[in-house]
């Protein structure tokens, strides 16, 4: 069972804090927000929608009466390019996703700017791309590669440890910046030039060190000192909680639906460095955080994932079961198992709305803003 420390250091459970983000996203109120969670409007939480991903014949797979084929049959494989931080629940679909729609799934697992390139700059095809900041997409993909794409689910930054790294016994989250400051002190994060979760956690470092509300949680100092002994160890998001647990790493940012999954204590970051609150206030805030990297030069903004399937997709089709799948029955309660906090609907941009296929917007959102975020 994974293992959280509250501020006065004691242990707490992930529930607390997926149900604080999902009540802060469903109060957020007219700004489009609402939509995030908790809210009916394409669909409701149970899944039975005008067409569903179990009830609906698909009509590339149809006969007329006489027997003539009415479109091309759906391709029995599909390719799915997504962020590491997505492998748990998309492992977790993957069976029964292929036994309902007798289907092989083939998954490959990366920083989402890398599976992004995998498309734009190495001439790959997939059928779905799911990356960890949907910004990914709308900037990157849009409109040489892809026509649209859905914001479906949403996470927080934390910091993942030992029981026994350096300070385990007196971390928390009102002294994290005072442990992980200290000499000799190893802190992991992936390559920011590759993954929205390593340029996320030097967001949250330097977040700290910027004014919100007239306080900040440490100084300069402190906020070069956490630099400093921070590190981008060999190898790529995927193999930073291996790192941790080998003692290579005494502390790791990362995603909060992996600490609280991963049976490894974890503290949650407070609201101002954690990026979870999508709120204007929190917006410009967060936007303050800026990281240059080898792959271009990346704002903070409110963590929000996104799907898409893109225009060079050999199985389009298949690809918008998957999209539909998450945005529904139970993709959203796989979501929600594994700590992240399901959009409901997903939300999509009005401007392609046209070009969006019917069974994903059946159950979509279609909206110009998404609170403080431009879609």
């Amino acid at each position: 069972m994974s293992k959280q420390r509250s501020d006065n250091g004691t242990q707490k459970g992930a529930e607390q804090s997926i149900t604080s983000r999902r009540k802060f996203l469903t109060i957020a109120g007219g700004t489009g927000i609402a939509a995030l969670a908790g809210c009916s409007g394409g669909g409701d939480s149970s899944g039975s929608t005008e067409t569903t991903a179990s009830e609906e014949t698909d009509s590339m797979s149809t006969a007329t009466e006489t027997g003539t084929p009415t479109a091309t049959p759906m391709s029995d494989s599909m390719t799915i390019f997504h962020a590491g931080s997505l492998a748990p629940p998309f492992s977790e679909a993957e069976p029964q996703f292929e036994d309902e729609y007798d289907v092989d799934v083939n998954r490959e697992a990366k920083g989402s700017v890398a599976s992004t390139q995998k498309i734009t700059q190495q001439g790959r095809s997939a059928d779905v791309l799911g990356v960890s900041d949907f910004r990914l997409i709308r900037n990157r993909v849009l409109p040489e590669y892809g026509d649209w794409y859905a914001i479906f689910t949403t996470n927080s930054m934390s910091i993942q440890y030992r029981e026994d790294s350096p300070g385990a016994d007196e971390i928390s989250a009102d002294n994290w910046w005072e442990v992980l400051t200290r000499d000799g002190v190893t802190i992991g994060h992936s390559d920011p030039a590759v993954d929205p979760g390593g340029y996320r956690a030097v967001m949250s470092q330097q977040l700290g060190a910027i004014e919100f509300n007239g306080e900040r949680l440490y100084d300069d100092a402190t906020y070069q000192a956490l630099r400093e002994n921070s590190t981008v160890p060999t190898g790529t998001e995927t193999n930073l909680e291996g790192q941790l647990e080998s003692g290579e790493l005494d502390y790791v940012f990362y995603y909060q639906s992996i600490s609280a999954n991963s049976g490894l204590p974890y503290i949650d970051l407070q609201p101002e460095v954690d990026l979870s609150q999508a709120t204007s206030e929190y917006a410009k805030h967060y936007a303050k955080a800026e990281v240059e990297t080898g792959s271009g030069t990346f704002t903070g903004a409110p963590i929000a994932y996104g799907l898409t399937v893109p225009s060079v997709a050999e199985a389009p089709g298949r690809g918008a079961q998957w999209v539909e799948y998450f945005a529904t029955e139970p993709g959203r309660q796989i979501l929600e198992d594994l700590g992240l906090v399901p959009v409901d609907p997903v939300v999509v941009p009005a401007a392609s709305e046209d070009a969006i296929p019917e069974r994903v917007m059946n159950v979509a959102s279609a909206q110009e803003t998404l609170g403080p975020l431009e879609l």
